[in-house]
């Protein structure tokens, strides 16, 4: 049994279309559409070659066009870990210089903190902004 092309640029498709589907990554579903154009292309009788063209530029430009429009409408990424807690403000329990050694309350928890300015001081129950975390030690200013 001979099988058409067309028919197997249609596998083709459906096998980048497993891979979109287990890693949510959007490049094999544009290369999957590239696939079906293939098909397409075949099933109107063209040769290879102009298969191959067909779906290289159908993919590639799914890719150039697709992608930006879709990063511009990601939405804002969310912080996580210690990046998350960059920016947020602190209540100081134990005093804190730069020299460190001093307590504050981050987001419910105690972290040992140090100043950011090797000439300031803060005094427990007085609000800082956390600029940084160092390993397991808060910066603070």
């Amino acid at each position: 049994m001979d099988i058409d092309a067309w028919v197997w640029w249609l596998i083709g498709a459906v096998g980048l279309g497993i891979p979109l589907v287990l890693t949510a990554m959007p490049e094999f579903g544009m290369f999957s559409v590239g696939a079906v154009a293939g098909a397409v292309t075949a099933a109107l009788g063209f040769g290879i070659v102009p298969q191959v063209l067909v779906f290289v530029v159908v993919s590639v430009a799914l890719i150039a066009v697709v992608r930006p429009i879709a990063a511009r409408h990601r939405g804002p990424q969310h912080a996580s870990g210690v990046d998350a807690l960059r920016g947020r403000q602190a209540v100081v329990l134990e005093r804190v210089d730069a020299a460190g050694g001093g307590r504050i309350k981050l987001a419910g928890e105690i972290w040992s903190a140090r100043a950011l300015d090797p000439d300031q001081a803060f005094e427990p129950g007085r609000q800082v902004d956390v600029v940084d975390i160092d390993g397991a030690t808060a910066v603070v200013m």
